[in-house]
């Protein structure tokens, strides 16, 4: 009986760590698809627009995540065009959902991918693209076959910053997804409650496990970025 009540409780535990990891993974994957074109045009363009699109991205990094996490949360309601709009579609309202934190998310995590990637587009020069354009190559195939290649340290570590700081996002989540178990009670909202209830121990673990990862995890990528430059050098 003990033992079914242990599993029941380290089950509901695990919970919120797997949809945070799902979370972040899902994040991080559709940044890199949305967020390499964005940066790489910030990187090439000499276009007037340009402060004000970087300042746009970068915005989740001073605007306090309540506040963001305010007006998203009225952006999506089913009271709001988008939000009634996305009811209509979708049968189902983006508040409170988890699809709703994929959205937020992506818009909080958003700078921490194109921030590393425009710096290691930039990092490129215009030099190999050129020579490649000399060779034939279309705009296309010297992003892929010259850019991307050299900005691999950059795409490493814009993943990786992008996964780690979704996994502790905290005033964004719970302004847009709420406390729900299973399908918005992500890992930081879960700590809270933890502490909230004043259950130290579930508090102290779910924390700590994270703390041991994210510190890992940037260790990891650190020594490796270490050991690639100096291989370059």
């Amino acid at each position: 009986m003990t033992e079914s009540l242990f599993a029941a409780d380290l089950a509901l535990d695990l919970a919120p760590v797997w949809l945070t990891l799902h979370l972040a993974a899902t994040t991080t994957l559709i940044l890199l698809v949305l967020g390499t074109p964005l940066a790489w045009w910030l990187s090439i363009t000499r276009s007037r627009s340009k402060p004000f699109i970087e300042a746009l991205t970068s915005l989740p990094l001073v605007l306090p995540p309540t506040v963001l996490g305010f007006y998203l949360l009225i952006l999506m309601s089913p009271t709001s065009p988008f939000g009634r709009f996305w009811v209509e579609v979708t049968g189902g309202s983006l508040t409170f959902s988890f699809t709703g934190l994929v959205l937020a998310s992506l818009l909080y995590s958003m700078p921490f991918m194109v921030q590393p990637l425009m710096g290691a587009f930039s990092g490129v020069g215009r030099e190999p693209i050129e020579a490649a354009a000399s060779l034939g190559a279309s705009p296309l195939d010297a992003f892929f076959s010259v850019v991307v290649p050299h900005s691999a340290r950059g795409f490493l570590t814009a993943a990786v910053l992008t996964f780690t700081h979704t996994l502790g996002e905290f005033g964004v989540v719970l302004m847009v997804g709420g406390n729900i178990p299973g399908e918005t009670r992500v890992l930081s909202i879960a700590i809270y409650d933890h502490v909230e209830t004043l259950r130290y121990a579930e508090a102290h673990l779910l924390a700590g496990g994270l703390l041991v990862f994210s510190f890992v995890v940037l260790a990891i990528v650190y020594t490796i970025d270490r050991k690639a430059r100096i291989h370059v050098g």
